[in-house]
């Protein structure tokens, strides 16, 4: 049991040595929305939803790197304010609110280090309207 431990300790340390690329490339077209509406989206759904990600110090730690890292790049090719693409919009606000609505978003796991994304039920009535354009 004690060889085992060691061992873990070792792969643990190990893996710290792995790099990760932990990228913000440039903003090409931000989403134009009323400010009201944009901070909600800046501090729910930002970290991962664009290009201005805050890498917190749990993305700096192996293994919670790897898959930080993974989750941010796979959003943001679903879902990338920093990219908005105005031809998409309508699409985009549904399936915004669509994974609000559902509680699908923002993530359970992300809420735990970032209690400030949980939206309030007035937050989710505005992007709701903002949304749905009522």
């Amino acid at each position: 049991m004690k060889k085992f431990l060691i061992a873990v300790v070792v792969i643990l340390i190990g893996i710290q040595f792995i790099p990760v690329e932990r990228t913000n490339p440039p903003v090409i077209s931000d989403i134009d929305a009323p400010a009201d509406v944009k901070a909600i989206l800046k501090k729910a759904c930002y970290d991962c939803h664009s290009n201005e990600t805050n890498w917190a110090w749990y993305t700096k730690v192996a293994p919670s790197s790897f898959l930080a890292v993974k989750d941010v790049n796979d959003t943001r090719k679903n879902l990338n304010f920093s990219e908005w693409n105005i031809n998409k919009e309508a699409k985009y606000k549904e399936e915004i609110w669509d994974e609000i609505r559902e509680e699908q978003m923002p993530p359970w796991q992300y809420k735990i280090f970032h209690s400030e994304a949980k939206l309030t039920p007035e937050e989710k009535n505005l992007l709701r309207n903002w949304a749905t354009n009522k």
